[in-house]
């Protein structure tokens, strides 16, 4: 799947291109901001995302010309936190809005959800990669060079909490709500040992250190030495 970046801050560019790589997307950033409805036609997008400050025109205007010949979704994303613009995007023909800092996570399941109603597809929306180790969540299974481990649903949504959080510490108690939403019968000691079975997995395929504790905070993932 493919998604083109319209957004004139090159960290923010550089920010998101890196995370919807490690996603399994293809990207691309506009380069001439006079031709971006052109440029967005020759590389035929799965899914646009839209600034609403640019050189030249804004988004605004780019969505509408985009909207003359094209059905792509388009996902604004934007410092503007009023009403106003958030209506206006909508009224231009753009199908969600995010403002600005970015919510890594949150854009992620909202270009997950637009490409899975739009698109219907099949294959796997989803497939993080984290130190050259790819988690298949369609297939529940984790992916590295001459391994293929099979996961459960506990160790899948554990693992893909990991790789979202891209090395920094995920603290216990995020995780837990992520896999058991909140349940008040589980407790720290249930996650524990889906992390031990999880580290015994790993360590037969050589990767004993893939995931590492932080002593009263969480776990995080590494890189393999």
């Amino acid at each position: 799947m493919k998604i083109f970046i319209v957004e004139d801050d090159e960290n923010i560019v550089e920010l998101l291109g890196d995370e919807l790589r490690q996603w399994g997307y293809e990207t691309k950033a506009v380069r001439d901001f006079n031709d971006v409805a052109n440029e967005i036609g020759r590389y035929n997008p799965n899914l646009v995302l839209m600034d609403i400050t640019l050189p030249y025109y804004n988004g605004f205007y780019w969505t509408q010309k985009i909207r003359q010949n094209s059905n792509v979704p388009i996902i604004f994303i934007s410092s503007h936190n009023n009403q106003v613009d958030m209506v206006s995007a909508m009224q231009f023909g753009a199908d969600d809005y995010i403002t600005k800092p970015i919510d890594i996570n949150l854009t992620r399941v909202k270009i997950q959800a637009i490409l899975r109603r739009t698109y219907e597809y099949t294959m796997p929306v989803d497939k993080p990669v984290f130190e050259g180790i790819s988690l298949d969540i369609s297939k529940a299974k984790l992916l590295g060079e001459g391994f293929c481990i099979d996961l459960t649903k506990t160790e899948l949504l554990i693992l893909e909490y990991l790789f979202n959080m891209r090395g920094k510490i995920a603290k216990r108690e995020d995780i837990m709500n992520h896999c058991w939403q909140g349940d008040d019968f589980i407790d720290d000691n249930t996650l524990a040992v889906n992390i031990t079975r999880l580290r015994k997995k790993l360590s037969n395929v050589g990767y004993k250190e893939f995931i590492q504790t932080k002593k009263g905070m969480g776990y995080y993932l590494v890189r393999q030495i």
